[in-house]
């Protein structure tokens, strides 16, 4: 069996010659198996083993024999007690969701902290199939039907090709011991009924159930890989990027929806779940500012556009100037002080701002306008809100979010890289303005 081992190894790129792998054995037949032959076939190892604390004294044993184990193959053993129970009550899961998350959090960290490049665990054919099966009964796309990934980043599933059958013909044929989980028996549990009660009668139908599930769940797997493909191909189409924020236009949304299989890979990476693109295909009809929450991002409809903004960890700060020369160290700006004379002349470029140096009272606030702001545009009669003025001037909604303003005692002077408050513009009586130039219009 090492053979065929090593074979489906170098065949799926699971594990480098060179590679350190940590080995997830539990003490059932399966891991203790797979870490023999990963050890025998040459791989530098080390057995990490969870005790979960289930099954009382057996439990213990299980930890005991795991340990013998590894000092029987010469590798180094780590391991560690869970309260499982308390766990899976305190974040309202189920047992079985509990122990899953506590054993792979905890093989990732121990990976990490000790340098390894894998996480070995020992799931086989059988258990393949039963995840298909299962995953078929309680409604799956592609992805679900093509099982388990024999790679997936650091896990590797070396003893993926191998039914049950065959690992315990290994296992009596070398003599290798293994301790028994009297629950596998069990058919409380949803897996164990596909196992001990769907399998077998499929397999009176169609004796040869695990290779032929098998070849199908791998055809599916290069299907979905290839709509994976073409899906990538479309985003990098139609999103158009600026930082982190990305934008798409409503009509290419709408056609993307109208098949939701499609729609789902789009828009997956930005927390759209299946439930939620019903919600999305209705801000595509809703008029400009409507929005929608997902776990990281907000989609906005914007126009003839939905905006889809990652959230920000914290609301921009605003930034204290106590005196001209701060300005420059900002990095936002270039600023300097310029005598009025006869021979100035003010820059109406809008990234510049000539203002009179004398009117403003320091320190100054450079921050992010908010509702209600209002200042005496320049050039323009009496006072307009922000907000109206930023769409007056057709900002988008994620744009008028990244809009600044500059502030002498609770007045705007400048609405950055637009216009300056009429109140501080020069006069006749100016002696020395401040020359400001735009460089980046966000607080960091």
């Amino acid at each position: 069996m090492i053979k065929e081992f090593t074979e489906y190894i170098d065949k799926n790129n699971l594990i480098d010659k060179n590679s350190r792998v940590l080995l997830a054995v539990s003490g059932g037949i399966d891991s203790v198996v797979m870490a023999t032959l990963t050890v025998k076939s040459g791989f530098y190892s080390a057995i990490a083993h969870c005790n979960f604390g289930l099954r009382g004294e057996e439990s213990d044993q299980d930890e005991l024999f795991v340990k013998s184990l590894a000092s029987e193959l010469s590798v180094d053993f780590y391991s560690i007690r869970f309260d499982t129970a308390s766990f899976a009550e305190e974040n309202k899961v189920s047992i079985q969701v509990a122990a899953r998350e506590l054993r792979y959090n905890w093989f990732e960290k121990l990976r990490a902290e000790i340098g390894y490049d894998y996480i070995a665990v020992a799931h086989n054919l059988n258990d393949n199939i039963e995840t298909i099966l299962f995953n078929l009964a309680r409604g799956t796309g592609i992805n679900g039907l093509s099982g388990i990934k024999a790679k997936n980043g650091k896990i590797v599933r070396p003893l993926l090709f191998a039914t049950r059958e065959q690992i315990k013909e290994y296992a009596d044929s070398e003599n290798i011991s293994f301790r028994e989980d009297r629950t596998n028996s069990e058919t409380k549990y949803s897996r164990n009924k596909i196992r001990h009660l769907v399998v077998p009668v499929l397999k009176e139908i169609n004796p040869s159930l695990e290779a032929t599930i098998s070849e199908t769940g791998n055809r599916l797997l290069e299907i979905q890989k290839y709509f994976e493909e073409k899906v990538e191909e479309e985003k990098k189409r139609l999103l158009q990027s600026e930082g982190k924020t990305r934008k798409i236009k409503v009509k290419d949304t709408i056609r993307i929806l109208s098949n939701l299989s499609v729609a789902y890979e789009f828009f997956k990476e930005f927390g759209i779940t299946p439930h939620l693109l019903n919600d999305l295909s209705m801000i595509t009809g809703s008029s400009s500012g409507k929005q929608l929450y997902t776990s990281s991002h907000r989609f906005v409809k914007d126009r003839d556009s939905i905006i889809i903004i990652p959230y920000r960890n914290e609301p921009p700060k605003p930034i204290t100037i106590r005196e001209v020369s701060d300005l420059n160290k900002l990095g936002f700006f270039e600023a300097k002080r310029v005598l009025v004379d006869k021979n100035f002349k003010i820059k109406r470029e809008k990234d510049y701002a000539t203002i009179d140096l004398h009117l403003l009272k320091f320190p100054l606030t450079l921050r992010a306008w908010k509702s209600g702001d209002y200042f005496y545009p320049f050039g323009m009669e009496g006072s307009k809100k922000i907000s109206d003025y930023l769409t007056d001037r057709k900002y988008s909604i994620v744009d008028k979010e990244k809009a600044l303003v500059l502030e002498s005692d609770g007045d705007i002077v400048w609405l950055v890289g637009e216009r300056i408050d009429n109140r501080f513009r020069l006069t006749k009586k100016s002696g020395e303005a401040l020359l400001l130039r735009v460089k980046q219009h966000q607080v960091s």
